[in-house]
């Protein structure tokens, strides 16, 4: 959602915007890489001129009403550098009675300093027809030029709601996701409260019930649209403190689902955060790269605004310090997998001698040592916590059979668990093991009968061998 600015006459948005030169220049690309020349930003006025902008608006029509602040609205525009506007009408060609719902007609095309045609063009249409606002939004395609590196802007001035059948929100919704504008602001002039909720899905939505509601709209829209945005990121511990830096952040297209913005937060020596520029016509989720990470969906910033925006995310470090056992039986480092207590998600997997941070709260590592060990930790906000593991022995089958068996661990409660499937090629093997009580269940190739299962018992040591041997029947 949008923020209302404070309301501006017409003689003022000239000097604010003449006082904002560089919101044209910022980047809109996830590579955040500053353009090569400054962006331009069309703007692309779409106006309602169906039979019902003739009604009385405070004792004027509603038309004539939208046509003189429209055409004060590009007079204040005109002189702004990289800025182009474009004028699409509909509804205006063809009388009411006819029903035609493809009355619409790009009728200023983009052009820089245009605002003569704008306001002469508009002293010749009148309103009489009818509201076809999905074939409007189609069309309006065709209108802005095919530039990847402009900013898109679409506006929609209306006193109704789709009279052709259409779906205005589902062909909003495709042509932001296409890129072909930002999402659209909708302005309904003229209106009750309600009159609202069918247009709400097409963009940014206004009411606009007086007159003058509907001039400081406009103003806020156009000052929206070009003022420049700012959002400082503020990450702080549990107890709001500003400690937390160095984190990698994205900004999410959510219209689109695309990456708009990747940044590695930075803190300056006083501990503030610095000032990133941010297009504030997306809308975004922001995704904190954390361990795991953190998503806010729908993130609320304010157009034209010096946004500060807070969250905590308090972090802790995870220290996996590997067995010291010279040689060691596990070759590699042994490997861990984290994840959250009670989640079925794996949050990552590294090896042993590493140290991560992730955010504080209850975590299950699960250590892929044989038999694999689950241990539940706790990682506090700026604490180090430790996981190890015992250092192994070495289990080593000396026969040289063909056969088919498995290693059970057995538990305190004399129940067993498997743990690992002897190779079928041969049962002579050295494997390392974790100390613990383990049982061996074996049977040969050539044995004719289930009785000659061979079962063994053993104990595994840190750091010793333990041998078998395995006879066959």
């Amino acid at each position: 959602m949008l923020f209302p600015l404070r309301p501006l006459a017409f003689c003022r948005i000239g000097c604010l915007l003449a006082c904002l030169l560089l919101a044209i220049s910022r980047p809109g690309q996830a590579q955040n890489a500053p353009p090569e020349h400054p962006k331009v930003t069309r703007i692309l006025f779409l106006l309602d001129a169906s039979g019902s902008m003739m009604a009385p608006w405070e004792g004027t029509p509603r038309w004539e009403v939208a046509k003189r602040l429209l055409a004060k609205m590009a007079d204040s525009l005109n002189a702004y550098p990289n800025l182009e506007l474009g004028l699409r009408v509909y509804g205006h060609q063809h009388a009411n009675a006819e029903q035609n719902c493809e009355d619409s007609r790009l009728e200023v095309p983009f052009a820089p300093k245009n605002a003569a045609a704008i306001k002469t063009r508009l002293k010749t249409l009148k309103a009489q027809g009818n509201t076809p606002i999905t074939y409007s939004l189609e069309q309006s395609a065709k209108d802005f030029p095919l530039d990847k590196t402009s900013r898109n802007v679409l506006l929609l001035i209306t006193d109704g709601v789709e009279s052709c059948k259409g779906d205005p929100c589902a062909a909003s919704l495709a042509l932001q996701r296409k890129r072909v504008f930002l999402k659209p602001f909708v302005i309904g002039i003229g209106a009750e409260k309600d009159f609202g909720r069918s247009l709400e899905c097409l963009g940014k939505y206004y009411n606009a019930a007086e007159v003058k509601t509907f001039q400081t709209v406009l103003n806020d829209v156009i000052a929206q649209t070009l003022a420049k945005t700012t959002v400082a990121i503020n990450l702080t511990d549990e107890a709001g403190r500003p400690v937390e830096s160095n984190v990698n952040m994205t900004f999410v297209n959510n219209v689109t689902g695309q990456p708009e913005y990747n940044y590695v937060h930075y803190r300056d020596a006083q501990g503030k955060a610095d000032v990133l520029d941010i297009d504030a016509l997306q809308t975004y989720d922001l995704v904190i790269n954390t361990v795991p990470a953190v998503r806010q969906p729908n993130l609320v910033i304010r157009g034209g605004k010096a946004n500060v925006l807070t969250f905590k995310i308090p972090q802790g470090t995870l220290v996996l310090q590997p067995a010291t056992i010279t040689p060691n039986p596990y070759g590699g480092a042994v490997q861990a997998v984290v994840r959250a207590q009670g989640s079925a998600t794996t949050s990552l997997a590294l090896p042993f001698g590493s140290r991560q941070k992730l955010l504080a709260g209850n975590y299950e590592v699960e250590i892929l040592t044989l038999p694999r060990i689950v241990q539940r930790v706790s990682v506090r906000q700026g604490q180090a916590t430790t996981v190890t593991y015992a250092a192994p022995g070495t289990l080593n089958i000396t026969s040289d059979l063909k056969g088919f068996g498995s290693l059970y661990k057995l538990n305190d409660d004399e129940s067993q668990t498997w743990i690992y499937n002897l190779p079928e090629s041969s049962s002579k093997l050295n494997l390392a093991m974790q100390p613990g009580a383990y049982r061996l269940v074996f049977r040969t190739a050539t044995s004719n009968a289930s009785k000659f299962t061979d079962v063994r018992n053993f104990t595994i040591r840190s750091a010793q061998t333990t041998s078998l041997s395995i006879f066959g029947h």
